[in-house]
């Protein structure tokens, strides 16, 4: 396992996104792929809006859709993320903020569910998000300190602040329709959690995944499964999305279902090859750096390489076929954590 330092998560988030955006803006203009503004409010198509959060501040994208009597929010954000994206709804819409949507479990997601009850809204999510907290937020429940307790330890965004699990939960699928606005919550499958769910907006087109997809070197495997991913990305291409709004990175075409797909695809391809050539877990462990040329060779995927989390994602794999780790590969909740953060592109805040 790579050993990721703040700094390195810093200078990587940096160097990801150059001169950011201020997250200041709230203008809203119609929807350009190009070219990139962090910070900016996209209008979509009609009452639906995506932002594409800051990443050096770990704040995740987020999406709303204006329905005739209230707001849908998707992704609650970490607190500091949330603070950002209420005036920008506001200076839009007056309408009350009822529901906001936890694609997944994780702090950047999920974390300022408290500041969107607040606003009046509920929070909800997929079932599997609730069972993932219960997972991993253990001391919501009753259990030793979890991952909430560690990660306020470095954010001051959570200093004030407390862990709000959904309390809307769906099984399969959860419909919004006013007549005018139809927004479906679906669970897919396994994908960078056991709890994923994407909102899917079928008379526009627009598909808003979560961190089931992301565009760049933005995924963390380590509380999901690789092989299922690779499926759950083949439900969400049969919806027939036209845009995709990702979980971080920029919104895009349909296409960035196909190019998250195939970086897993062939990262599964190549480890497979040392599994299936009888390399032992230390040969694989090595060749990490042959894995990551050969991925970076091929321009579809290059731009998901990370060299700073490659090596976790490739024993993901490896661990999946074979049940094995690598040698010296022990973890502490911490290291996980840091992981986690380097692999979005992100530093936690001290």
């Amino acid at each position: 396992m790579c050993k990721v330092s703040r700094r390195d998560m810093l200078v990587g988030g940096a160097a990801l996104l150059g001169m950011a955006a201020t997250d200041s803006e709230s203008v809203v203009k119609p929807a350009k792929a190009n070219p990139r503004e962090v910070g900016k409010v996209e209008t979509l198509a009609t009452d639906v809006y995506f932002h594409e959060g800051n990443i050096v501040l770990t704040h995740c994208n987020n999406g709303w859709i204006v329905f005739e009597d209230y707001v849908l929010v998707i992704d609650a954000n970490f607190p500091s993320g949330a603070e950002i994206i209420i005036p920008k709804i506001r200076a839009i819409t007056n309408k009350p903020i009822r529901f906001a949507f936890d694609t997944h479990h994780h702090g950047d997601h999920a974390y300022a569910n408290q500041l969107w009850v607040e606003q009046g809204a509920t929070p909800l999510a997929h079932i599997g998000v609730l069972d993932d907290m219960k997972k991993y937020e253990t001391g919501l429940f009753g259990n030793a300190p979890g991952r909430w307790e560690e990660t306020a330890k470095q954010r001051k965004d959570l200093t004030n602040t407390k862990l709000k699990p959904p309390s809307l939960l769906f099984p399969k699928e959860l419909i919004f329709d006013d007549g005018k606005h139809r927004v479906e919550l679906m669970h897919l499958g396994v994908a960078h959690t056991n709890g994923d769910a994407v909102a899917w907006l079928p008379k526009e087109k627009i598909l808003f995944t979560g961190d089931v997809c992301v565009n760049g070197p933005y995924n963390y495997t380590g509380d999901g499964h690789v092989e299922k991913w690779i499926a759950t990305l083949d439900a969400a291409k049969k919806l027939g999305a036209k845009t995709i709004c990702p979980g971080h990175g920029m919104f895009a075409t349909e296409s960035l279902l196909n190019d998250q797909q195939a970086f897993f695809a062939s990262l599964r391809e190549a480890v497979g090859k040392l599994v299936n050539g009888k390399k032992s877990a230390q040969q694989i462990k090595d060749s990490v750096g042959q894995i990551s040329d050969q991925l970076k060779a091929n321009r579809q995927i290059a731009r998901y390489v990370s060299n700073g989390t490659l090596a976790e994602q490739v024993e993901k794999v490896f661990n999946e076929m074979t049940g094995e780790s690598f040698p010296a590969s022990q973890k502490t909740s911490r290291l996980d954590r840091d992981l986690h953060a380097h692999s979005h592109g992100l530093t936690l805040l001290g």
